[in-house]
Order: structure tokens, then sequence, then C-alpha cells
């Protein structure tokens, strides 16, 4: 029989994870598992029961939570023959977004049954692992502010965000590519190797997540009269088309700033130096992902329907 171990983050998101156990034993067959599950106690703990997992053989690691957890249980299994599952059940959920995996629990795990294996990308920032996104600049200072609060889910963020905004100053970086040096003043600087930060928030809509490339978006500083059409494009996936933002393609490159502070790494606040290496690694993490993705619809319709599936998410 393959082993296959879960990981379950019990605060992740807003909905309670007190039924996952169940739901994992009532979907996974017995007859064709040997399964254990593991709620993760601490920060940190999810990469230790992946770790020995990884260690232990398991042939499939399920990650239940959000992009946080996801992250802690996929860094331990890079460059590993084991297979990543994911059970979105988090605030963002970018990387499974990114990887078309259904937001509903019952779904996902349809979906990690199918077995049907992608080899993706991974990343590094001064060798500190991420998945989809790591920046600098407004969004690492949200993410701060953000990790803070007590309450989470999308409205929490949003809050985060409005109030990040009121005293946000943009920096001045060096962004040092292989063959070319840019001095740009930037809102912010990210590194993408998924196409969004989560809730269907397109950074770099283009970015491929196994193309063994990273997409940098330099967002230009901008008025309060910007705001609303950044926002629709982001969510409408239209934002490659704002004259504030520069789009470069790279497998390695440096960014340099004034001083030390916070970046972002899968939406998680992380206090790094000055000068921050950032490299792709190519096909480097296993995944499981859905036999046939449903195609997602990019409208303004659609962004006032995520508004709505927010609010109902938030208040559950």
């Amino acid at each position: 029989m393959e082993k296959i171990t879960a990981i379950i983050n019990p605060v992740s998101g807003t909905a309670s994870k007190k039924h996952i156990p169940d739901l994992l034993d009532q979907y996974i067959p017995s007859d064709q598992f040997e399964k254990q599950f593991f709620f993760s106690e601490y920060p940190g703990h999810a990469f230790e029961l992946a770790s020995r997992a990884v260690k232990e053989n398991a042939d499939y690691v399920i990650a239940v939570g959000g992009d946080g957890t996801v992250n802690e249980v996929a860094r331990a299994m890079v460059e590993s023959p084991s297979v990543l599952g994911i059970v979105p059940m988090g605030s963002g959920n970018g990387l499974a977004r990114d990887l078309a995996i259904p937001m509903d629990s019952r779904k996902a795990l349809e979906v990690i049954l199918e077995r049907k294996i992608k080899t993706i990308d991974y990343c590094k920032a001064n060798n500190r692992i991420f998945f989809c996104t790591c920046g600098v600049g407004f969004d690492a200072s949200v993410s701060e502010r953000f990790n803070k609060r007590k309450n989470r889910g999308p409205l929490s963020y949003i809050r985060s965000a409005f109030t990040e905004y009121l005293q946000f100053k943009p920096d001045t970086y060096d962004i040092v590519f292989e063959n070319e040096v840019l001095t740009r003043k930037a809102f912010l600087v990210t590194c993408a190797n998924a196409s969004q930060y989560g809730n269907n928030a397109y950074i770099a809509p283009q970015a491929d997540i196994d193309d063994g490339m990273m997409d940098v978006a330099i967002l230009s500083p901008f008025s309060p009269l910007d705001i609303g059409n950044l926002v629709v494009q982001m969510f409408t996936k239209q934002i490659a088309k704002n004259h504030k933002l520069q789009y470069y393609r790279s497998k390695k490159l440096t960014l340099k700033r004034a001083k030390p502070g916070i970046v972002h790494i899968d939406g998680e606040p992380v206090y790094m130096n000055k000068v921050i290496s950032l490299e792709v690694f190519h096909n480097g993490l296993n995944v499981i992902v859905p036999q046939d993705p449903a195609p997602p619809v990019y409208s303004v319709a659609s962004f006032f329907s995520n508004l709505s599936y927010w609010w109902k998410k938030t208040i559950e």
C-alpha cells in the first residue's frame, strides 16, 4: 500500500478544521493507503512533520491549511520523490488557486485521489524557499500588519492594506539582473514564481510555475486616484496593462535596499538583510493537480462575486 500523511493547521484561515480527520478518513481508502493524520501545534511544526514523513518514505504528504502551511510542508519536500497534495483552507490559497485546485475540501480530496502529478519550480530568497511570490515594499508591510491581527480572513487583510497605505512610503531599490542593473523608486517589487498572491489577486498574470523563470513586477508609486483601477485590474487578470507596472523575467537576481526589513515569503513576513538574493530551481517539487481543471473566469462580475465570497468566508 502507498503511504499518505496529512498535516492539518488548525488555525489557518477562518474555518474550523475539527472535521478534517474524519473527512480524510472517509475519502482516503484504507485498502489502498497506509494513512496518518497530524495537527501542527506551533510555527515550524508542519515543516518538522513533513520532514519526518519524507524520511519515512511517504508517497504523498497532504497540506491542509493556507499558504503558510503549504510553504512549510512543501519546503520539506523539495528535491524528494514524495508528492504534495493540497486541501486549501487558508485566507489566500495562492498556490492552490494557481494550480486550479478546488477550494471545496471534498473536491480537493477527489483531486488528490486522481493522483495526477505535475512537477513545478520553487525559488529561494536568501535560502528561504517560496513557491508563489516573494516581495519587498507595500505587500511585505501589509503581510507584517496582517500577521499581527487576531482575526484572519480576506476582510481583515483589506483592513490591513488600507491602514498600511495611509502611512506607507515607497523605497528606492537596486535590482541586479544577470545582464542589467535597474534603480527604481517603487511601491513594491514582487518576484513571482506563480501568477498570484492568493484570492485570485494577480500580480504577474503571465508567470508560469514550471518555466524555470521568475516574473519580476515593479510597481511605481501612484496616487489615490489610481487605486480603484489597480484593484479591479488585479482581480480581473488585467494588471499587466497598467502603465505603473514594469515586468522583467529572470532565473536569478539580487535586490538591494537602504536598510534591512520585512520581506513577504508566500504571504508570510520574514525579516531579511539589505541584500536579498533570489533564484529559481526548475522542476523541484512534485504536486497533485486536477485532471481537467475548470477554466477560471476573469471579469468585473467575477470580481464582485469574489467580494461576496470573501464576505461569507469572513463571517463564517
